[in-house]
């Protein structure tokens, strides 16, 4: 007899998991998320352009329409005053001329009671010779306005004389250099610098184009005005973009100097300062300048002479300011020769060649900020240059007050109709 288990009996075996797949992201996906969050980086990009435009815009104007003028300051100086430009047959003065002791005594002359340093400029030009006053500190404040004085060619006579900031050109000068607020206005000029540099910047990276070079980089001149102002306004932006950058970065290490000598030490090399020596004891009278200039050029005998200082004080030295082979500046060059006022001895020499390269770096700067690097040619492209921020600005502001315009007006939606009494 069989016997068979009752069915209840006998345990179900489990069934088998099958592990289901788990489903790939696709590159699809992948692609929007980060379409997403570059669109939302160009917009962050494209408000903070706009706000920082709006913001720090019309100082960037103001200081580009003033470095403009700057670029040819001398110049425009000498035509709105002909009586500096008076045509003479005397040589311009140079290392052994004795215009410069006969200028000296003819300025004291006219201003015997003066506490303080006449500094001449040596410019190569015939005409008039230039000179500054200079007051000794405390004699009336700080950062006393220098007063400005021009001689005759052969140093006999005062042609002229203003006090700087009293005429156009040295208006616009401090305007330029510090919006009129003393040295406070250097430092903010400065950082605005440092700002303009991120606005640039901003609105490069707000443009960058994700597709076609060519589309945008295009004008289109059957667009609507809206387009047609941004297109305008992209297209002075770039193709000024890196001349902007070399003008606005030089423009904030020259008026930030303990900033950019740190900048230059921590990144390019040790900075060598300008030497300060002092007199020795008076032991005498004050030597002539052609004394000096002789000491000096013999420290020195390749170097072109640009400025003299003489001294206003007892321990004051000598200070000859002259332009060496290699030096980009001519007007501001940055060699100095040091002559003891009594004795004649060369105290100190500063030689910008023998500096390191922060040195030759810092020797760069004015030329490019004021566009002298290049003779006539840089100086005029610098001033269509320095004319660009005002228009960036007013292209920005106009597109912008029209967008606005236009969201004000724009019809309204039917489903706000419904919600909205």
């Amino acid at each position: 007899m069989t016997f068979q288990s009752p069915a209840s009996s006998v345990a179900p075996r489990p069934a088998a998991i099958t592990p289901q797949p788990v489903p790939a992201v696709r590159a699809g996906t992948r692609r929007r998320a980060g379409g997403t969050a570059a669109r939302r980086t160009r917009a962050l990009l494209r408000q903070l352009h706009l706000w920082m435009g709006l913001v720090i815009g019309l100082p960037f104007a103001l200081l580009g329409l003033t470095g403009s003028a700057l670029v040819f300051y001398v110049e425009i100086d000498a035509l709105l005053t002909p009586e500096i430009r008076a045509a003479s047959e005397a040589p311009a003065p140079d290392w052994s001329s004795p215009a410069w002791d006969r200028a000296l005594a003819t300025v004291q002359a006219a201003w015997p009671d003066r506490i303080g340093k006449w500094t001449f400029e040596a410019n190569g030009e015939p005409g008039a010779i230039p000179a500054r006053f200079y007051e000794a500190a405390g004699v009336h404040g700080h950062g006393a306005r220098p007063l400005m004085v021009w001689v005759s060619a052969d140093g006999s006579r005062v042609v002229r004389h203003a006090r700087w900031g009293d005429y156009l050109m040295t208006w616009f000068y401090d305007v330029h250099r510090n919006l009129l607020a003393g040295d406070t206005g250097n430092r903010v000029v400065g950082w605005l610098g440092v700002a303009m540099l991120l606005l640039l910047a901003t609105g490069m990276a707000a443009w960058w184009p994700r597709g076609s070079w060519r589309k945008a980089l295009a004008f289109r001149r059957a667009a609507p005005p809206l387009r047609r102002l941004r297109d305008l306004h992209k297209l002075l932006g770039l193709s000024t973009l890196a001349l902007l950058f070399v003008l606005t970065a030089t423009g904030a290490l020259l008026a930030l100097p303990a900033e950019r000598d740190l900048l230059l030490d921590r990144t390019v090399a040790p900075v060598v300062p300008v030497p300060a020596p002092v007199s020795a004891p008076p032991s005498g009278r004050r030597i002539a300048i052609v004394q000096a200039l002789a000491a000096a050029r013999q420290a020195l005998p390749d170097a072109r002479l640009a400025w003299i200082d003489v001294p206003g004080a007892p321990e004051g030295v000598f200070r000859l300011r002259v332009q060496v082979p290699g030096d980009p500046n001519r007007r501001f060059p940055q060699s100095y020769v040091f002559v003891d006022q009594y004795s004649g001895t060369v105290l100190a020499v500063h030689d910008m060649r023998r500096g390191t390269a922060s040195t030759t770096a810092a020797a760069w700067l004015r030329p490019l900020h004021d566009a002298s690097v290049g003779g006539l040619a840089t100086r005029i492209l610098g001033v269509v240059v320095g004319l660009v921020p005002a228009a960036l600005f007013l292209t920005g502001l106009l597109r912008w007050r029209r967008r606005r315009a236009a969201a004000s007006v724009r019809p309204v939606r039917p489903s706000e109709e419904r919600t909205n009494p």
